[in-house]
């Protein structure tokens, strides 16, 4: 099911539960309920529950935003690497260079055509992409520098493979949901206890009280598909991209 209809639906479905529910309730309300009774104190204590909700709400959304951010500097430093040792290798004999830069394009077309939708279906990096990478890294630390030049420039290669390594293993890590179960039951039973204070409060069935309680809920149920969008950020909606492998391995591309 499409992102944008999981969002719609649940929006509605929030709207229509609490309307339904507060047209039931009016109905079977006593002739003589008075709504204008309401006690001070639920009012003072709808107002905190909401204050410390909206407090849960941004740190979640925080939270999971910047684990997306991170993930997307991840593939950046991975794609920035790689292209550093492919330029890199130029000062090598043409065969090692040759070979060098195919292996390079090699990994880099198995992580965006293949191991990308792997990522996003199953949560989990590839063994032929381990495969490739490795490759790389072999060309690169077993080659023998055959003058003063090709020195110079063995050790910054080894450490822009040493930076993609490292790269890579952290976009492995950053795979999947990361928030855990008991902040999502936290959120959820958040959600449930703010939106039933509105009916402490005696809402009644007016439309300018309907409308702004199925405004209310919907803003809710927004909130949190977004922190579950990001949740996982490279397999959701709003995930982390493959764009800097393909920007800068143009020639790959298609």
């Amino acid at each position: 099911m499409p992102d944008w209809l999981v969002l719609t639906l649940a929006m509605l479905a929030a709207c229509v539960v609490v309307v339904v529910i507060t047209v039931v309730r009016h109905k079977a309300a006593p002739e003589d309920e008075d709504p204008s009774e309401t006690p001070d104190v639920i009012e003072y204590m709808t107002m905190w529950i909401g204050v410390v909700y909206a407090i849960v709400l941004g740190l979640a959304i925080a939270g999971v935003w910047e684990g997306r951010s991170a993930a997307q500097d991840h593939v950046q430093t991975e794609a920035v690497a790689l292209h550093e040792i492919s330029e890199r290798v130029r000062v090598y004999p043409p065969d090692v260079r040759d070979r060098i830069r195919q292996d390079v394009n090699a990994y880099v077309g198995q992580v965006v055509d293949t191991e990308w939708k792997t990522m996003a279906d199953h949560a989990k990096t590839t063994s032929r992409g381990d495969e490739l990478f490795d490759r790389v890294r072999h060309d690169v630390t077993d080659y023998q520098p055959g003058n003063d030049f090709e020195a110079q420039a063995y050790q910054p290669l080894l450490d822009q493979v040493t930076t993609a390594a490292q790269a890579r293993s952290a976009r492995t890590q950053s795979l999947g949901a990361t928030m855990p179960g008991v902040v999502w039951f936290g959120l959820l039973s958040g959600a449930v206890i703010t939106i039933g204070m509105v009916f402490a409060l005696q809402i009644r069935r007016t439309a300018r009280e309907l409308v702004l309680a199925g405004l209310f809920s919907a803003l809710i149920a927004f909130l949190l598909f977004l922190i579950w969008d990001f949740d996982a950020p490279y397999s959701r909606g709003i995930t982390a991209s493959a764009a800097p492998f393909v920007d800068l391995f143009p020639h790959l591309n298609g």
